[in-house]
């Protein structure tokens, strides 16, 4: 049953009772990706739909790469829960949530097929163009509430996105022995390190000591970031890393 006209073009429409008004922004800004973590992308999409979840998603994209949207751009949907980026809390009404059909790591997390990351990157493209997103704004639900979330996961192909002109990438510094920031580390050096994710928008406090919330927030960054390996531990591969992609920023900032 079709309720609304979609948005993206190639979208089916089934509408989502659950959605509201934005509440602190006219249009989004910020583009939120994350999997289904169910056994079925039917079963997600039931559930994205059902009063009683009182949980939705903007859309839905199956392994085939059909794309139903349940809410539209212009709504609040209820994707991303208790989050954060660059301070503001309420994510969803900055934001359009994507779910990715995927079972997630508790029930196996296979690959995503090539169909759906096409339709995933070219919606994606659309709402940027609709919505002058910035490229680094087109983050992980990991990112925006990490510990709590882990997903789409390390499995996901950022790099696709990026090649196709969506998201914001650096190449990942080759992993290599080197000093390593870690858990009961404290000092200036952590204190640099805290300093540089909040920078790029992580809800870490900057305190010097290297905490249970710091490592957290060193696995989001890497698994979006430097997925080869996703353990916490601020090498110094994820501190190059994390620097490419501040002087990136910059970078596009300045021209």
């Amino acid at each position: 049953m079709s309720g609304f006209l979609p948005d993206e073009p190639n979208a089916e429409v089934r509408v989502s009772p659950n959605f509201g008004p934005r509440r602190e922004t006219l249009k989004p800004d910020m583009i939120v990706l994350h999997y289904t973590g169910m056994a079925t992308g039917t079963g997600a999409e039931a559930w994205l739909c059902d009063p009683a979840s009182e949980v939705s998603a903007h859309y839905l994209v199956h392994e085939d790469g059909r794309i139903i949207q349940m809410v539209r751009e212009s709504d609040r949907a209820w994707h991303a829960g208790n989050s954060s980026w660059f301070g503001r809390t309420d994510i969803n009404s900055c934001s359009v949530g994507i779910e990715i059909v995927n079972p997630g790591h508790t029930l196996g997390y296979p690959g995503f097929p090539r169909r759906q990351i096409d339709a995933v990157t070219a919606l994606c493209s659309g709402i940027i163009r609709r919505h002058s997103i910035p490229a680094q704004r087109v983050l992980a639900h990991s990112d925006v509430a990490p510990g709590r979330k882990i997903d789409p996961g390390e499995k996901f192909p950022w790099k696709t996105l990026f090649a196709a002109g969506v998201g914001h990438l650096v190449m990942a510094a080759p992993i290599r022995r080197s000093a390593v920031l870690k858990v009961g580390d404290a000092g200036t050096e952590v204190e640099a390190l805290q300093s540089m994710l909040a920078l790029y928008g992580y809800d870490v406090e900057i305190s010097g000591a290297f905490d249970r919330q710091t490592e957290i927030v060193v696995e989001a960054f890497q698994r979006h970031f430097r997925p080869r390996l996703v353990d916490g531990v601020a090498d110094g591969s994820t501190i190059r890393t994390l620097q490419r992609l501040l002087a990136s920023v910059r970078t596009a900032l300045s021209k």
